[in-house]
């Protein structure tokens, strides 16, 4: 692991924010189920995209890179297919092996996808991928009758078979959404009719705008009703090849936009300013900070921008409350605890109150002490910007993990003018 020294420095110049991880992997998987080739272009190949790149490999789909394009034909996945497959599953000991790394995503994603194909799905991964919750997916394959078998309760490693029936599935709405959206890349290709009903209000609606939104551009049509609560979906549906580009991060591009509130001065680019997803969510929080001195703000939408937004609330007069964060203990580390510790180490004045962050603002951070990135990529990202404020040099463990979303965020930093010593490798 690398640790590194960073001195304070202002960061200016010009920075292309990379492409959203989010619409990348459901572009991905969109175009590996369609019939014929599509081009998915403006890929970031972070460890998160190559296990799912890897994962629709392992279901039969052709992926080719080119430089920063992927070239995809098709599996052609229809019900046709997935009654085959339920058939030949019977007498078949096929066993592919599904590497999510520490990708969230792939994992919660491809699980329902696995029951469109022939024989055993084997499910591995790392970090802290094996302790992220699967109950609704669990409780729904011991429903219907499909295996569901967990080999080792300490890291990832869970192996599926069988063929998802269609149905009409209740699921919780302050669960993960990409539950949703898995089931979602899954049900129109059943032979019937389903819906998915949510049975409290949806956390993370914007991430389910984004897996629709992608779904019309490969041609696949889902009803939504009661307000986003209950999803309709025709069964014998079918994926079109398309040529699609993947569109910037809000959730990258806010360690950035909250770096110029803080007094740096960059120009970004690569944003869509009408885009769906949830993370733009960091303009209102930026406006809040610049305009009340009291802010109370829900982040049950938009769990990744939180340590970022943090460290702007820190460092900016008066109080803010963030609420709504339990699901944040469940992330690549429990990213509560971990934004409340690092940043009072560097000096911020902020506790947990149960499941929320309380801060008072503070006009500078003293530095001069080691943090931990906590092995999570926004940890150590939101460290890494907040050192361009700290009266002194830091030191941050455990760097590489940004290799899960943002693999160059260090060399970017440092064209941007980030002073970066690399202090230990092990």
């Amino acid at each position: 692991m690398t640790h590194l020294e960073i001195r304070p420095n202002r960061l200016e110049g010009n920075v292309t924010v990379p492409p959203s991880k989010s619409l990348a992997h459901r572009a991905i998987i969109c175009a590996a189920l369609a019939q014929g080739e599509s081009t998915v272009r403006n890929i970031q190949f972070s460890d998160d995209i190559r296990a799912t790149i890897d994962g629709m490999r392992s279901f039969g789909a052709e992926i080719t890179e080119k430089k920063d394009n992927l070239i995809i034909q098709g599996i052609g996945i229809n019900a046709e297919k997935s009654r085959k497959s339920s058939m030949q599953s019977e007498r078949t000991e096929t066993v592919r092996l599904v590497d999510c790394n520490e990708s969230g995503s792939t994992l919660r994603f491809l699980v329902p996808v696995a029951t469109l194909f022939d024989g055993r799905t084997r499910f591995t991964g790392r970090g802290k991928l094996g302790k992220r919750p699967l109950t609704p997916y669990e409780e729904l394959f011991n429903q219907q009758g499909l295996d569901y078998e967990v080999l080792d309760t300490e890291k990832l490693d869970l192996l599926i078979k069988g063929t998802l029936s269609p149905d009409t599935i209740k699921l919780r709405g302050d669960i993960s959404s990409q539950f949703i959206t898995g089931l979602l890349m899954t049900l129109p290709f059943l032979d019937g009719d389903s819906q998915i009903k949510v049975t409290t209000p949806l956390e993370s609606k914007g991430y389910i705008d984004l897996t629709l939104a992608v779904f019309e551009e490969f041609g696949l049509n889902i009803q939504v009703e009661d307000n986003g609560q209950t999803f309709i979906i025709s069964g014998q549906q079918s994926l079109q090849a398309a040529d699609y580009t993947v569109e910037g991060d809000y959730s990258q591009a806010a360690f950035f936009l909250s770096a110029n509130q803080l007094g740096n001065d960059l120009e970004l680019s690569g944003l869509n300013e009408q885009s769906l997803q949830g993370d733009k969510a960091i303009l209102m929080i930026l406006d809040k900070l610049a305009t009340e001195s009291d802010r109370t703000i829900d982040g049950s939408q938009f769990p990744d921008i939180i340590p970022i937004a943090a460290l702007a609330a820190a460092l900016t007069k008066g109080h803010t409350r963030f609420e709504n964060l339990e699901r944040l203990r469940i992330k690549e580390s429990d990213r509560l605890l971990a934004t409340q510790a690092e940043l009072e180490a560097l000096g911020a004045d902020i506790h947990i109150d149960g499941d929320a962050l309380v801060i008072n603002g503070v006009d500078y951070l003293k530095g001069g002490v080691t943090v931990w990135s906590h092995k999570d990529h926004r940890i150590a990202m939101m460290l890494g910007i907040a050192s361009t404020k700290c009266d002194e040099p830091i030191i941050i463990q455990d760097t590489d993990c940004v290799a899960k979303s943002y693999p160059n965020f260090w060399e970017v930093f440092q064209t941007l003018g980030g002073h970066i010593n690399e202090r230990h490798l092990g």
